[in-house]
């Protein structure tokens, strides 16, 4: 019993430190991005009519230097050193949304944001 009140008095301290990480009080911008069958629909949520469809680029169309199944015809911005909330959704199937340089990769589950 001894080891596992242990084990018990480590979680919980972690739990509440990995919950208090994920909150962001006020961002700076939102962005809802939904993951469709062969494309990304970004929203920045702040502003009005502010949204666009990110398509990948046919290998035919790509240039001497870009990477292939990387490249797309709208890529997303976003400021530097700001706090920014990511909303993160499907509409059909499971995807995979992720910015390598920054080490970020998030699901994207149809129905779950």
């Amino acid at each position: 019993i001894l080891p596992a009140v242990i084990l018990i008095l480590i979680a919980l301290p972690s739990l509440r430190i990995l919950y208090m990480m994920d909150e962001i009080n006020n961002p700076a911008l939102t962005v809802k991005t939904m993951g469709h069958q062969w494309y990304w629909s970004y929203e920045y949520t702040d502003y009005e009519d502010l949204c666009f469809d990110s398509y990948m680029i046919p290998t035919n169309d790509l240039k001497p230097g870009e990477l292939r199944l990387l490249e797309v015809d709208n890529r997303v911005v976003l400021p530097m050193e700001l706090p920014i909330r990511m909303l993160i959704s499907s509409e059909d199937v499971l995807h995979s949304w992720a910015v390598p340089s920054l080490g970020l990769k998030t699901d994207a589950i149809p129905g779950r944001l």
